[in-house]
């Protein structure tokens, strides 16, 4: 075979490899079933620091910004999408003195900050998930508020007994997006 016809083949084997390479890269990313998934390191470091299920934190992530940190119009920042208000309040109550509104771009921080606080709140609301995750986003004093009325009235609140429809569709949104990363990603996230 010829340097030339050696050259070549050499430089399609480099492009096949490549090619590969960034097309698995995609799948992960893009995931699997349409269900994106990056940072599974981080999101393993704080599920095990937090004492959380790091399926619960991919779904809030997903819910929240479907992996893409862009900030909202609303002006929450990062991949869990936390108010610049709501960190400082993070960071006072974790001991992170040295906090500044752009840590919430980095990845480790931003998920460090949101996992705080989703622990925060489970502990708030004894470990029940539905109202953590409601009042992630909707406001502690809400969720306070209406599972108040709902115990004074004999019952539990329940997702369709939220009363803001936005609400109500993000906690169904990360409860079964939680159900989906766990029988999609249990490797990538610690499960098995």
């Amino acid at each position: 075979m010829s340097r030339g016809r050696l050259a070549a083949l050499a430089t399609v084997l480099v492009c096949c490899l490549l090619l590969a390479v960034v097309l698995s890269e995609v799948k992960h990313t893009v995931g699997h079933r349409g269900l994106p998934l990056t940072h599974a390191s981080i999101i393993r470091e704080q599920a095990a620091a937090k004492h959380l299920d790091p399926a619960l934190i991919a779904a809030v992530i997903y819910a929240e910004s479907k992996f893409d940190p862009r900030t909202s119009s609303a002006g929450a920042q990062g991949l869990m999408q936390i108010l610049p208000a709501t960190a400082y309040y993070l960071a006072h109550l974790s001991g992170g003195a040295r906090f500044t509104e752009s840590d919430l771009d980095t990845p480790s921080i931003n998920v460090a900050y949101g996992s705080y606080y989703l622990r925060y709140l489970l502990d708030h609301y004894s470990g029940n998930e539905l109202l953590a995750v409601a009042a992630y986003n909707g406001g502690l004093s809400n969720v306070d508020g209406w599972a108040a009325r709902a115990s004074a009235g004999g019952v539990q609140l329940t997702v369709a007994s939220i009363p803001f429809p936005e609400t109500r569709a993000y906690v169904q949104r990360v409860l079964d997006a939680q159900q989906a990363y766990r029988a999609t990603y249990p490797r990538e996230l610690g499960l098995r």
